[in-house]
């Protein structure tokens, strides 16, 4: 393995995107390898311990959610120390692509995943989908899933509208249908918001010996975007890892959404909508108490004006 990596993870921020490949892919080729993969996808390794983080992840992705536009396995790698697998997509693809399917034959014909005592397969969305179904190639591996699809395959998810476009991909080949994919994982954890209807119905086809679904209630349909800005998803990650991701850790880690502002909105639009006056209240209170909140403090005003409210309880 290789020592400590100084400068870890880069800034890559103000870098064009055609500089950025290329920095990243000299990132691979310094310190393990690059291994591009057809016109939209690449690998980018890079060693260092002794537990390996496969992530998924697209470059408006990275773009957009890291102040450095590295991408998450390199902020692991500074943090934890681990060994980083980037498998990199230009945009929403699934990582549905012959060269993508052959990459992970060959690491598994290779023996790759065995050089390292912990794998843990990680994705959101599209990329959850394909963290999910890849995992098959490294059995024994922890996975983490952020409100994954199971498929776009029409036969089976024909109900989801929202990538009608991307349904011409083949979901019915190799590492096709990511439920299935995920049955020699040593734990898979998915978590999604159970009010997001799409997404509950995919997180339903998940329904597996092995699998923990997490429900996080009101965090919206960009549960990745909302849980980087709570700083989550390490500790997230390192509780995967070291197989500590129950209910009761989960429950503490949860506790940063009370000082989340778009979680308490979409609570108190909830309440609102539900008439729960007197819920309402409380939550108003609670939240003007711990923090400035002008909505929060004039929706109180309001409830103040027109009465206690407690029928609303």
């Amino acid at each position: 393995m290789h020592g400590t990596l100084d400068g870890f993870p880069p800034d890559l921020s103000q870098m064009a995107q055609a500089d950025w490949w290329n920095a990243m892919r000299g990132l691979g080729r310094r310190y393990g390898f690059d291994e591009p993969l057809g016109q939209d996808h690449a690998g980018i390794f890079v060693e260092q311990g002794d537990t390996l983080l496969v992530s998924f992840e697209t470059v408006p992705g990275i773009r957009a959610l890291s102040p450095t536009h590295t991408p998450l396995g390199l902020d692991m790698l500074r943090r934890a120390g681990w060994s980083s697998l980037v498998a990199l997509a230009s945009a929403d693809t699934w990582f549905r692509d012959q060269p993508v399917y052959d990459f992970f034959d060959q690491l598994t014909d290779d023996g790759f995943f065995d050089d390292f005592e912990r794998v843990i397969f990680y994705g959101a969305g599209p990329c959850g989908y394909a963290a999910g179904a890849y995992s098959v190639a490294a059995p024994g591996a922890r996975v983490l899933l952020l409100q994954p699809q199971a498929s776009l395959d029409p036969r089976v998810a024909d109900w989801d509208d929202r990538f009608v476009e991307q349904r011409r991909r083949d979901f019915t080949s190799r590492y096709g249908f990511a439920p299935d994919m995920i049955d020699g994982t040593m734990a898979t954890h998915l978590l999604f918001d159970p009010r997001e209807r799409l997404d509950a119905m995919h997180a339903a086809l998940f329904e597996r010996p092995g699998v923990t679904r997490h429900r996080l209630p009101f965090m919206g349909g960009a549960l990745q975007s909302d849980l980087a800005a709570l700083d989550l998803i390490a500790p997230l990650l390192e509780a995967v890892a070291e197989d500590r991701l129950d209910t009761a850790t989960m429950a503490r880690l949860w506790r940063a959404r009370r000082d989340h502002p778009p979680y308490l909105r979409r609570l108190l639009a909830r309440l609102d909508s539900d008439g729960r006056d007197g819920l309402t209240r409380l939550l108003c209170r609670n939240v003007t108490q711990r923090m400035h909140a002008p909505r929060f403090q004039r929706r109180l005003a309001q409830l103040d004006d027109a009465g206690d409210g407690s029928d609303g309880l």
